[in-house]
């Protein structure tokens, strides 16, 4: 029997239309990243080569990935990468992959930097707790050329990542990679930051078991679980935060709207912050709250 001939056209409107009837998001958008890179172009190009016809390998290699979306396998596992302030990311299941969300971090570090004149300074010291892949800081890094950056977090898998995350980006000179649990790693030496950036684990223990199970069965677990309240960790950083920021220095973490009322009594009970402010993500909810330690 003659094997059927698979153009881009016919395997993505079959593909879209599979994955679509199983009730996986975006289903068009999925199947044209999938193809896209399997075939190693962009998305556009398929729609320049509509017509082409698939070679065999093409196609198995295609069908795999979709089979692994169908186990709800998220696409930025499967394709390795994830875009993060305009920049693209390795990821992998040791971190958990950047969201939108998160760039209002690298947005409001930026704009705190530049207003107070800190961006100039030879020294600008920047610290990155729980950082993940090294999004936030490896994006800090390229807009803040003159910025030292140190970045912690628990698993070891994770800094594997960012630091070829950084490597890829050209900055790994300037970033000094510290393995442990928050402040562990930094406890015995004298570190004065100017600033503190944080997106740590904050889903509740009973929301995390109610999460999608792309995010649920393939996303580190260390990396979203933070206690029943969902602040285990949000505490230990407000509170801790000022042994290591020089006077006048930042704090800036990213949380669940809901925790934000919380992090602000948590903010006035430590009483080392002169100020604090909320700031909205692009949903208007609360997401960020940045805080001064006073003078």
């Amino acid at each position: 029997m003659k094997r059927k001939i698979w153009t881009i056209k016919e395997i993505l409107t079959v593909s879209s239309g599979y994955l679509k009837a199983k009730g996986i998001d975006s289903p068009r958008l999925t199947a044209e990243i999938l193809l896209a890179h399997v075939l190693g172009v962009n998305r556009v190009s398929l729609y320049l080569d509509f017509d082409k016809p698939l070679i065999e390998n093409e196609v198995s290699r295609y069908r795999e990935l979709i089979r692994r979306r169908m186990q709800r396998e998220p696409v930025q596992y499967i394709t390795g990468k994830q875009e993060f302030w305009s920049l693209e990311f390795h990821v992998d299941p040791r971190v958990l992959i950047p969201r939108p969300e998160t760039e209002l971090l690298v947005e409001h570090t930026i704009s705190i930097a530049k207003e107070h004149g800190t961006h100039e300074k030879s020294l600008l010291r920047i610290l990155d707790l729980c950082t993940g892949c090294g999004a936030i800081a490896i994006a800090l890094a390229k807009e803040l050329p003159k910025a030292r950056l140190w970045l912690t977090d628990i698993s070891h898998g994770a800094l594997d990542v960012a630091l070829e995350n950084a490597t890829k980006h050209n900055v790994e000179q300037r970033i000094t990679f510290l393995q442990g649990d928050l402040w562990e790693p930094l406890s015995g030496q004298s570190h004065e930051f100017d600033v503190i950036v944080s997106n740590p684990p904050y889903v509740t223990s009973d929301e995390y078991e109610a999460l999608p199970p792309e995010i649920r069965n393939h996303e580190p677990k260390i990396a979203l679980d933070a206690g029943p309240d969902g602040m285990r960790f949000l505490e230990r950083i407000i509170k801790g935060a000022p042994s290591y920021l020089c006077p006048g220095g930042w704090l800036l973490v990213e949380m669940d709207p809901r925790q934000i009322d919380k992090a602000v009594d948590l903010i006035q009970q430590t009483d080392m912050y002169q100020r604090w402010r909320k700031e909205k993500d692009y949903s208007n909810s609360y997401r960020v709250l940045i805080s001064q330690k006073a003078l």
